[in-house]
């Protein structure tokens, strides 16, 4: 298993928050690495959120298990009362995530002494909001999250596999058990994307300052995953409808080959060219990659679909879908070269990615 940031923020997180209470001589510092524990976040923006219903949590059940103790004692049948009344004002809250954390503290300021109960109580409580800010700190300093390298990174590398597979079913050389096992992989690979994605999009929001350039940013990388998404759909169709593709005519499958070999062309130099590997005027040589354009790919489809077997009422269908999946993809990736030119071009001082493997 891969040792991850978060795995090691949250070791961290732990060290300090048990530093912290060593140094102020608190009497129960394992509480306050248990709170540390709750509050490591993946981003920056989701511990500040964490902090604060974190917080707003800890509160709720220090009040809760003070009221409850004072009003009817610690018997155990109290303190699953407590936790059952704290569960249901953080549901009406909408404080969910920090439900568990509110229990513990009510477990542990109605599991102190009775003696002293109330100075025990704050002091179990103030170690609870030490692990929470302790957390929240090193999640701001330690290893700070590169949410855009791996971001790139994860588009990049799926989107290369999708396109391995388009060049083989093209050409039917592909495993077809194989393929049916890979594209369940992908599709788990492009929900991982869209969180990263996400992750990303959280730490622009939270980092203010940045503005307008990380907006951009934001919008060519939704492009990017949309392509990708679009690129996948046309290898799933490949893949479902292999044996119609195989019995079109020889001259349609070059054309669809040659199309979509200029396609997945344009999309490698896409990726290249945000990277700055690629001159911005730079364009794809279409005659490398076939003669067959869109028009004629569409005119060469429709001819097939007119003169479809009567009994097989739903081919045409089916080629009309790939006709539109290829269509669809090229204009996707039209839509995300303006948006690279138009960032490159306007915003030469911005657009400088460092990115690597």
């Amino acid at each position: 298993m891969k040792l991850g940031a978060r795995m090691l923020k949250t070791g961290i997180a732990i060290t300090l928050a048990l530093y912290i209470a060593e140094l102020l001589n608190m009497p129960s510092p394992i509480f306050t690495g248990i709170a540390a524990i709750f509050a490591i976040q993946p981003t920056i923006y989701r511990s500040y959120l964490s902090v604060v219903e974190q917080v707003q949590g800890n509160i709720i059940g220090a009040l809760l298990a003070i009221t409850f103790y004072l009003l009817f004692g610690s018997h155990l049948l109290i303190v699953g009362l407590a936790a059952i009344v704290a569960i249901v004002i953080m549901v009406k809250l909408k404080l969910e995530n920090s439900i568990r954390l509110a229990l513990v503290t009510i477990i542990v300021i109605m599991e102190a002494p009775a003696e002293q109960f109330l100075y025990f109580a704050s002091l179990r409580t103030f170690s609870i909001f030490i692990g929470i800010l302790s957390a929240f700190v090193v999640n701001l300093i330690f290893l700070p999250p590169k949410y855009e390298t791996k971001l790139f990174q994860s588009i990049s590398d799926v989107t290369e596999d999708i396109l391995k597979w388009i060049r083989l079913t093209t050409r039917f050389a592909s495993e077809d058990q194989l393929l049916k096992k890979d594209i369940g992989s992908i599709k788990k690979r492009l929900t991982q994307v869209n969180q990263l994605y996400s992750m990303y999009e959280e730490e622009r929001r939270y980092f203010k300052k940045s503005g307008l350039a990380k907006i951009r940013k934001l919008v060519i990388y939704r492009q990017m995953i949309q392509v990708t998404q679009k690129s996948f759909d046309i290898l799933k169709l490949q893949q479902k409808y292999e044996n119609i593709l195989y019995k079109l005519p020889e001259h349609l499958q070059a054309a669809t080959r040659e199309r979509l070999d200029y396609l997945l062309g344009y999309h490698e130099q896409l990726l290249l060219k945000y990277l700055g590997k690629v001159r911005q005027e730079a364009e794809l040589d279409e005659a490398f990659y076939g003669e067959t354009d869109r028009d004629q790919l569409r005119d060469s489809f429709i001819s097939e679909i007119r003169k479809s077997d009567p009994e097989d009422v739903f081919q045409p269908y089916h080629l009309m879908r790939i006709l539109s999946g290829i269509i669809e993809y090229e204009e996707q990736l039209e839509q995300l070269d303006k948006l690279i030119r138009s960032y490159q071009t306007y915003h030469e001082d911005e657009s400088r990615v460092d990115i690597g493997k």
